[in-house]
């Protein structure tokens, strides 16, 4: 897909779309490049690059905890954390999938989208 281009942009037919990106999905799942059918709002992208960018704030604290040599109890704690911001956004990010592409996909036929979230759900533990 070229780059800046969304895929309503590149495949007018959504039947099409679908078929282009299973094919390459197929083929190299981590750079399909997929898009969501169901954009999210303004709200849910803000709340999430917030928590992102708390994730992001948190894992320089721990560079910088390692760069002062700093106690390895203190920043093995600091990982917990890290660890536990990133579950929680997994989970908000699964919950979403589930409530929005999942579906749509299951009200088209499209039953193998349940397998997809089951493997989802494996990965993310």
């Amino acid at each position: 897909m070229a780059e800046n281009t969304k895929p309503t942009e590149m495949i007018e037919n959504t039947e099409d779309a679908q078929e282009v990106c299973c094919d390459e999905h197929a083929q190299n799942p981590d750079t399909c490049g997929h898009y969501k059918l169901v954009p999210r709002d303004a709200l849910a992208q803000k709340q999430l690059q917030n928590r992102i960018n708390r994730i992001i704030g948190q894992l320089n604290g721990i560079r910088n905890m390692i760069g002062e040599n700093r106690y390895c109890g203190d920043i093995l704690i600091q990982i917990g954390a890290v660890e536990s911001a990133l579950q929680s956004l997994g989970y908000i990010i699964l919950q979403e999938h589930m409530q929005t592409c999942v579906v749509e996909e299951v009200k088209k036929g499209n039953e193998a989208i349940m397998e997809e979230a089951i493997d989802l759900i494996k990965k993310l533990k």
